[in-house]
């Protein structure tokens, strides 16, 4: 345990800066009786979980003295005190979480759907329209993961950056996103957490790009339980990053070391950190040491278990708040008895703030109780049923009965009165209709954009030719797509692995650096988990950034940040955030086990709330970049990699034409069967029409065009409904995309009751594709496997007309 030493100097202090001093200390302790109240609320049962941020209130108050307005945070859940002191959550609202209040009025940062301590502003309204961020203190919506606050802290650091020195943005209508770059982006993270490799993908991305970040590690020695000899070399983050410090002629970062425990030092490094980075633009790593954690990790667990009395005696004796006190009484700023009048003030906002919050969380339900146990009475008078006097009473005693247990009895009782005739069981049923649809709404909404800005809601323009038009290979129709897209939206930006000078490896941004300049078409390092990051933190500040990953494998790199942050967005906020990024990368088809995977499965079932749009071709995917940069929901777009060689006729409307998300399109009109595909399977399937012709088989290939929405106007279940056979022909593995589709179609369009034969998948198979063409031709779907599988299906329903192939 480190040795401790403190300054015993007294100074004198003027009346204005007492006040605050007392105020910072009332301050901590409405914190800290928070975090106490707030553990008894969930032992007590009233509470699901609760996390708090006790220990680090005088550390966090420090902090927020330089939070300025327009300035972001993307911290974690131990974070409450910072928000206390720049008004962005009142005890109320904190404990409204803790009981999970599904009401944004009561918990504006989640609306019930986060547990407690993860804090949020409300960025748009509900019309879509960006909120001014200069006007206010704002903060990124934070996420449970550990570490996965990092990534996004560099895009919401980065923004300042583009908008300090992009020359494009400095008009009227980008004012509301920054004032000149002067905007910070503080991140907060315990000191365990940097073991993971996104927090140090982060700080060296931070570095190479000189941005205005300021990241606190909150150092208490342990993570959970498992102390820090553990989890870092040297056990100290600050001694092992030492190498990134700046010097007078290499960039790098501030590295500035304090105690938790040490007011006036932490007030003058949290001044010195905001100075550098706002300024100067240079990121700013402040290890606070020694930080204590009064309570342990969480409700689920007593820290007694794994620390020693020697450090159960620190951190008694080394409490922020306590010496915080000793601190204050030794330099004869306020008395004794004035520190336990704030003190006990604190305590008393804070139960008061908890009664409140539990009353407006508890009595609309207490009504719809009531409610319910009126009419299941009347049920069980009118039908005779006694079951029902058990449901009602049950119900009825049931002090804290929540939502579930209300609708539960409902349900229930509707059951048991299956079949008969009342006007009671006509009212419980209209009363559980309603409340299924009222909880759809508290508990199942803003997946995606539910605003008028909703990319479903951009209007189908079909791409127009010239009487002759021009052959050229592929990558010139994305290309000169891009040349419209930066042209005509000057906050749209480009980075990624080779983006930039070489204008990616297959030179669909070939000479864009050259025209819009190394801000908005950049080169990134090898580092996907944060190319995410910055796509997702940029487009929360206004930009619209396209994050290239290189490859559709590679895209594993950064899945946990599409899946946990990205994705969840919209729906953890309530439709209170948004991040509109559009995720550009490559695949299908490509050689090798590394390079041609399909993990469609995988993103549609881990990447709800991004659309996922799988062009066959790239005028197909230049309609999609047109389409979802009118939008406010985020994006994957997969270009076929074997496309850019390949000949299209060039669009005579570029950067005007847009393909639907949602709608498939019937490529081909027939009768006998429906195939569905998409990507660069399809192009094998829709090569194989003429062999189909002469076989005398009348195929409707369909291709998909998006999984994620998926055929909004069951274009493919009017298919089966004609054809009465489908065949899903996918590059993924066996269970993947093909299921889904198939799921989608015989479930939710009523395919199954339209199917004369088996419906079938023809998939990949179960392993990475082997590497070279005969590899992919046996390891994937080739045109014999497709054209064999919808034979074999019409031989099924002819045999005459189609006599055995083998």
């Amino acid at each position: 345990m480190a040795q401790t030493k403190e300054k015993t100097t007294k100074k004198k202090f003027t009346a204005a800066r007492k006040k605050e001093i007392l105020a910072d200390f009332k301050l901590g302790w409405v914190s800290r009786h928070m975090s106490l109240i707030g553990r008894k609320e969930v032992l007590t049962g009233k509470a699901k979980f609760g996390i708090f941020g006790d220990g680090k209130e005088i550390p966090q108050i420090a902090l927020a003295k330089q939070f300025q307005e327009g300035d972001f945070r993307s911290g974690y859940y131990r974070d409450q005190t910072i928000m206390l002191a720049i008004d962005h959550v009142t005890p109320q609202q904190l404990f409204a979480q803790l009981y999970a209040h599904a009401d944004v009025e009561a918990d504006p940062s989640s609306a019930g759907r986060q547990m407690n301590s993860h804090f949020a502003s409300r960025l748009i309204d509900e019309e879509g329209n960006w909120v001014d961020q200069t006007k206010t203190k704002n903060t990124s919506s934070d996420i449970s993961p550990t570490a996965g606050q990092m990534a996004r802290l560099l895009g919401l650091a980065q923004a300042s950056k583009v908008y300090r020195n992009e020359k494009a943005l400095k008009g009227k209508e980008w004012k509301k996103f920054s004032n000149n770059g002067n905007e910070i982006a503080f991140g907060t993270i315990g000191d365990a957490s940097t073991s993971e490799g996104v927090f140090w993908e982060t700080i060296n991305a931070g570095g190479v790009l000189q941005i205005p970040m300021v990241v606190s590690v909150w150092d208490d020695g342990f993570g959970i339980s498992v102390a820090k000899k553990y989890q870092t070399t040297k056990e100290s983050i600050s001694e092992v990053l030492s190498g990134f410090q700046r010097t007078e002629d290499k960039d790098g970062y501030e590295i500035l070391t304090v105690k938790a425990w040490d007011y006036e030092a932490l007030i003058e490094t949290y001044e010195k950190a905001a100075k550098i980075a706002r300024e100067e633009h240079v990121p700013v790593l402040v290890h606070v040491q020694e930080v204590t954690q009064p309570q342990g990790h969480s409700t689920s667990g007593s820290h007694e278990r794994y620390k020693n009395e020697e450090r159960l005696k620190f951190e008694e004796e080394y409490c922020c708040l306590a010496r915080f006190r000793k601190w204050i009484l030794d330099n004869k700023i306020a008395a004794k008895k004035k520190l336990d009048e704030l003190e006990e003030e604190a305590r008393d906002e804070v139960n008061e703030a908890k009664t409140a919050a539990w009353k407006a969380f508890m009595d609309p339900i207490k009504e719809e109780k009531a409610t319910v146990v009126e009419l299941i009475n009347k049920l069980r008078e009118e039908s005779g049923v006694e079951k029902l006097g058990e449901y009602a009473k049950n119900l009825k005693n049931y002090p804290t009965a929540i939502r579930k247990d209300i609708l539960s009895a409902a349900r229930k009782s509707l059951v048991v009165t299956a079949g008969k005739q009342s006007s009671a069981r006509e009212e419980l049923m209209e009363w559980v209709s309603n409340s299924l649809e009222e909880n759809a709404e508290r508990y199942n909404s803003h997946l995606y954009s539910e605003t008028p800005k909703s990319p479903l809601n951009v209007d189908e323009i079909k791409p127009e030719y010239e009487e002759k038009p021009k052959r050229v290979d592929g990558r010139m129709v994305i290309r000169e797509n891009f040349d419209k897209l930066f042209e005509k939206h000057p906050n749209t930006l480009v980075f990624g692995e080779d983006s930039g000078k070489l204008g990616d490896v297959n030179k669909g941004l070939e000479g864009m650096q050259d025209t819009y300049g190394e801000i908005r078409v950049s080169d990134a390092g090898i580092r996907e988990a944060t190319i995410l990051g910055q796509g997702i933190g940029m487009s929360i500040r206004g930009l619209r950034p396209i994050a290239e990953i290189q490859y559709l494998d590679y895209l594993l790199y950064c899945f946990q940040g599409i899946s946990d942050d990205l994705a969840t967005l919209r729906y953890r906020t309530k439709g209170g955030q948004a991040a509109p990024l559009i995720i550009r990368t490559r695949g299908h088809r490509l050689e090798g086990i590394w390079h041609s995977g399909s993990p469609m499965g995988m993103i549609i079932n881990g990447a709800r709330g991004v659309h996922l749009c799988v062009p066959r071709n790239l005028t197909e995917a230049a309609g999609f970049y047109n389409t979802l940069i009118q939008g406010d929901d985020p994006a994957i777009i997969v270009e076929p990699l074997n496309g850019y060689r390949l000949k299209e006729n060039m669009p005579s409307n570029i950067g005007e034409f847009t393909t639907p998300l949602g709608k498939p399109e019937v490529v081909n009109e027939g009768t006998d069967i429906t195939v569905v595909s998409y990507g660069s399977t399809f192009n094998i399937v829709e090569s194989l029409l003429p062999q189909f012709e002469d076989a005398g088989i009348s195929v409707e290939l369909i291709d998909v065009r998006t999984l994620l929405p998926f055929d909004l106007d069951h274009v493919i279940g009017k298919s089966l409904s004609k054809t009465n056979r489908l065949l899903v022909v996918d590059e993924d593995v066996p269970g993947g995309a093909s299921a889904y589709i198939t799921q989608k179609v015989l479930e939710e369009q009523n395919g199954y009751f339209n199917l004369d034969s088996e419906p079938r998948c023809l998939t990949a198979h179960d392993h990475r594709p082997a590497y070279a063409s005969d590899g992919d031709y046996f390891s994937k779907p080739n045109a014999e496997d497709i054209f064999e599988s919808v034979y074999g299906i019409m031989r099924e329903a002819d045999p005459q007309q189609y006599p055995p192939i083998y």
